[in-house]
């Protein structure tokens, strides 16, 4: 069978440290999400998230759109971009105004989210979402539609995502100097929630942990929203880099091992596999491992040592993120594990022991069209940014001044998405 008829199309690129991808997905007359191509390639003029060097960026963005594009049958003119770096913050607001007890009306819901918006305070920093997630009646949440009831105060909890403006617009440039126009710049974070958690995981409390190549975020969602998110400076690169310091040897080696051979778990006869440490393709030429044997192979529980190492250091971090953003006792559960450095054998066992809560990986939802390739935990970002894109959620502000969002919504019209959208959630 053919696909069904595709009424829309969305471009999404995820800019990050290691590899920048790109993807073209489909929404077709059916309501089926349907991915009609993808492509990566090695990330150029990109550091921990932000970009350094604008001309290889805009190259390396460029390549992997015409790669997604080439796959697909297909070009798009604009994308929604994936932001892991420029010093994500993550806030809720509070907002609540006087009912007087009577009925509420669509007016009042209105005058709320403009009371919202006003009172966001990014500080001189760039707004990238500010978007509503639960009214509240006199306090109590849940409320999914609170027109036609009554309440002496109606309130509405925004969560708002901030970024440091000069690397967000550097971003936009870059993908602009591709010949792309931009719909939006998304946090990586909310990309990564879309795909990876369940509605009834963003409701009871989850920690979303992406491991990307030199940045990972650990962000904290609960009653349906990202509460809190903390950026650490570390990733799967610095892993390489260990590796490749700790024996001597060549950066593209070192993470050759880590993929193929390394592991978070020990094993009882590491120590008596013999690793090659060049590839079946390089042959035996180039200096010897430090340690290695006549063969230029390390005992395999050397390397596992020093992943181990640095995951320890990691999961560290990590644990002392949680604990200041208050995931902790009964209400704090769930731990989340997505991003290329997800994709590390052993890991999830690794920080469930190192954590001390359950632990899974976090991939891609199965969708039509998605290659498996793309199905790992490296890709479930850049699938999260199309499924973003589709749903389209409400934001009460512009995002900056230098783009507005596609459209404006406004009076009734903003009021009745936000209703239908609350509704539909709950």
């Amino acid at each position: 069978m053919g696909l069904p008829r595709i009424t829309k199309v969305f471009g999404a690129v995820n800019v990050g440290s290691f590899r920048i991808s790109a993807m073209i997905m489909g929404l077709s007359e059916t309501g089926e999400m349907i991915v009609l191509g993808s492509g990566h390639r090695a990330s150029q003029g990109i550091k921990r998230g932000y970009v350094t060097d604008m001309a290889a960026a805009t190259y390396a963005i460029r390549d992997a759109v015409e790669r997604a594009e080439k796959n697909a049958g297909t070009s798009v003119s604009s994308v929604w971009i994936g932001c892991a770096g420029a010093g994500l913050a993550s806030q809720v607001a509070k907002v609540e105004i006087d009912i007087g007890g009577r009925r509420i009306e669509e007016e009042d819901i209105e005058l709320l989210l403009v009371t919202a918006r006003d009172s966001i305070q990014p500080d001189g920093r760039m707004v990238l979402h500010a978007q509503p997630a639960h009214y509240t009646l006199d306090g109590a949440h849940g409320v999914g539609n609170p027109k036609g009831l009554h309440a002496e105060q109606l309130g509405v909890d925004v969560h708002v995502m901030l970024a440091d403006g000069a690397p967000v617009r550097n971003l936009i440039e870059a993908v602009q100097n591709a010949h792309l126009d931009v719909e939006a710049v998304v946090a990586a974070p909310i990309a990564a929630g879309y795909s990876c958690l369940t509605h009834e995981e963003r409701e009871l409390g989850t920690a979303l942990i992406e491991i990307g190549g030199e940045v990972t975020n650990v962000s904290l969602y609960a009653g349906g929203m990202l509460l809190g998110l903390q950026a650490i400076p570390f990733g799967s690169t610095d892993i390489t880099d260990a590796i490749a310091s700790s024996f001597g040897i060549r950066r593209f080696q070192a993470e050759r091992l880590k993929c193929v051979a390394g592991s978070a778990i020990a094993s009882p006869t590491d120590h008596r596999e013999m690793i090659p440490v060049n590839g079946p393709d390089e042959g035996t030429t180039g200096p010897a491992a430090r340690g290695a044997d006549d063969k230029n192979r390390i005992p395999r529980a050397e390397l596992v040592s020093v992943v181990t190492e640095q995951l320890a250091k990691l999961t560290g971090e990590i644990g002392r993120s949680l604990k200041s953003m208050g995931f902790s006792g009964a209400s704090g559960s769930q731990v989340v594990l997505t991003g290329g450095g997800a994709e590390l054998a052993g890991i999830a066992e690794f920080a469930q022991g190192a954590l001390g809560r359950p632990v899974r990986i976090g991939k891609p939802p199965a969708l039509r069209g998605l290659p498996e390739a793309h199905s790992a935990a490296g890709f479930a970002t850049l699938a999260g940014l199309c499924l973003y894109a589709a749903d389209d959620p409400i934001d009460i502000r512009s995002v900056g001044p230098s783009y507005q969002p596609t459209m404006r919504y406004t009076g009734l019209g903003l009021v009745n998405r936000v209703v239908r959208a609350v509704r539909e959630y709950f």
